[in-house]
């Protein structure tokens, strides 16, 4: 039978991203710890690691292998806290996943109550708006605001996401009031660094539109701030620029179209059988604080 603990190493040092940053949080030397590994993949008869001296990346085998280790370890945890009446109790590490614009808004300020009713439980939150491999990065939860599709892990819608079309009052002053999708064309528009379509919904139906502009960058904040700096036209989350849109600082430019409806809010995290009682505890927390008519829409 493979031993438990060579399992909990393997699983750090994926987390970590190389051995010495495991062995360093271990405990271990780095020769312990590329014994372990070897002992594991002995084991099993096969590579579960490419090794290269810069950085280290699962085989095919290890990547699956480590999805199934982390519903084995995460079931354990669940089961210690089932047996022991501790399932309120939690501790270690709870990795996040999140945008950068969101986490900043609408996570890092709702910290701190969850950590003080769990004090033994540590956070960690990596924000990017790049694409997050949940299971290769040890994850536990991602945030994630889109249309999800059919795969190995699991999500849990936690509110809706409404986006809208506007603009800051003194460019809609300078260059007019569009009164139709067609007199977007004669307007500045923002759109993100990708040139992605505007998937709207409007009285007739699902539309696309791709916007031009003359604005090209690859961090959403800075569309934020342009927009309301009066540069031009976006299409932005009502969680994003609420409070602009409520104090006047923006105004809504072609209210009777937004972003198409299957967008949402989720939680999502690895397809497992016992979810553990952390991973369930903050879900639960952010499913209450945001809710089906979100804080930044009331």
């Amino acid at each position: 039978m493979t031993n438990l603990g060579d399992l909990e190493v393997f699983v750090r040092v994926i987390a970590a991203g190389s051995m010495s940053t495991a062995a360093r949080d271990l405990g271990l030397s780095p020769a312990v710890v590329s014994k372990r590994i070897k002992r594991l993949e002995d084991k099993l008869g096969t590579r579960l690691l490419q090794r290269t001296t810069r950085q280290i990346s699962l085989t095919e085998a290890g990547l699956g292998f480590h999805e199934r280790v982390l519903t084995v370890l995460g079931g354990l945890e669940e089961a210690e806290a089932f047996a022991s009446g501790r399932s309120s109790e939690v501790n270690g590490t709870l990795k996040i996943s999140a945008s950068t614009s969101f986490g900043r808004m609408h996570v890092a300020p709702h910290l701190k109550p969850f950590m003080e009713a769990h004090p033994d439980l540590a956070i960690h939150l990596v924000l990017s708006d790049e694409f997050t491999d949940i299971v290769g990065g040890g994850f536990d939860i991602a945030i994630r605001i889109a249309e999800l599709n059919d795969s190995s892990l699991v999500a849990r819608r936690l509110a809706p996401v409404r986006r809208v079309l506007c603009a800051a009052p003194s460019y809609i002053a300078e260059y007019g009031m569009p009164e139709s999708l067609d007199d977007l064309k004669k307007h500045r528009c923002l759109p993100a660094h990708n040139h992605e379509s505007w998937r709207l919904e409007g009285p007739n139906g699902p539309v696309a539109l791709r916007p031009e502009g003359m604005l090209i960058t690859n961090s959403s904040e800075v569309l934020r701030e342009a927009v309301i700096a009066g540069l031009g036209i976006a299409l932005r989350s009502t969680w994003d620029v609420g409070a602009e849109l409520k104090s006047g600082k923006l105004v809504q430019v072609l209210p009777q179209y937004e972003s198409s409806r299957n967008v949402a809010l989720s939680a999502v995290y690895p397809s497992r059988q016992f979810l553990p009682a952390k991973v369930r505890l903050f879900i639960d927390y952010l499913a209450e604080l945001y809710g089906p008519v979100p804080y930044w829409e009331r």
